[in-house]
């Protein structure tokens, strides 16, 4: 069982709900980066999602843009950010979740992505423009490395789709709450409640993230409600961002306390 898997086991027990906060690495440094994370573990996190910085993103709002383009002129990159996880690991315990698109994987290599990754201690991947349809070689070099791979549906996938999903997911499943970008505003319908009831029997209890939209604890607290995770990036990335520390960490105890 991986590490992300046994979080959400360990959760589930306790009829607790994951927080798995999202922040860029790189931005504004790798040393800044390394503050939120302890930051952020401290506070509660049980998951993180690490951003790899990317030039040409395709479901990130502004805020997230911003953030890549900040840490992209400090010059950080994929093999940056592998190398900086395997430096920090022994400091962060709580799973880790590379956010990448495959256009930095392709040029890296794919086995030599993910056995790089297992060696850095990464514990899954989302990468938003890889289909399942175009997974079937990507798949064995991350099953080889024993590295989970999210995949993403949203409320326009249909019930065959969001079966394809939950089939090949592994640690959980990032249900995508609305039909936009990061950042935009959160929307739960019975849409969203059919959709994750769809992909937890498709996939035999898989668990289920939701993420995109959520950026009070009280949106927070709604997600959880019909989740077994609630995932926040734009509002963290803004939050560490426009505020100081003590203001960051206080955000990240509210949001913590609202997902219970």
């Amino acid at each position: 069982m991986s590490r992300i898997a046994a979080r959400f086991k360990e959760l589930q027990k306790r009829g607790g709900k994951a927080f798995i906060p999202y922040i860029m690495a790189g931005d504004p440094s790798l040393e800044k980066t390394r503050e939120h994370l302890q930051i952020l573990e401290e506070c509660g996190a049980d998951i993180v999602e690490l951003g790899v910085p990317f030039s040409d993103p395709l479901a990130d709002g502004p805020t997230i843009q911003a953030a890549a383009d900040r840490a992209i002129k400090a010059g950080v990159n994929l093999p940056s950010v592998l190398a900086f996880v395997k430096e920090i690991r022994s400091e962060i315990h709580i799973p880790i979740i590379l956010m990448t698109y495959y256009n930095p994987i392709f040029k890296h290599g794919d086995e030599a992505f993910f056995r790089e990754a297992k060696e850095a201690g990464v514990d899954g991947v989302i990468i938003p423009d890889m289909t399942v349809e175009e997974s079937g070689e990507f798949l064995p070099f991350a099953r080889k490395h024993g590295i989970d791979t999210i995949f993403l549906a949203a409320p326009t996938s249909g019930t065959g789709r969001l079966k394809k999903v939950a089939k090949v997911s592994t640690g959980f499943i990032y249900y995508v709450s609305i039909t936009g970008i990061t950042g935009a505003q959160l929307v739960l319908t019975e849409t969203t409640k059919n959709s994750i009831d769809t992909l937890k029997k498709s996939s035999g209890g898989k668990p289920v993230a939701l993420g995109f939209g959520v950026s009070t604890p009280e949106e927070a607290a709604q997600a959880a409600a019909l989740a077994d995770g609630v995932i926040v990036g734009s509002a963290i990335v803004k939050q560490y961002t426009q505020g100081n520390m003590q203001d960051f960490r206080e955000y990240i105890k509210a949001l913590r306390e609202a997902i219970k």
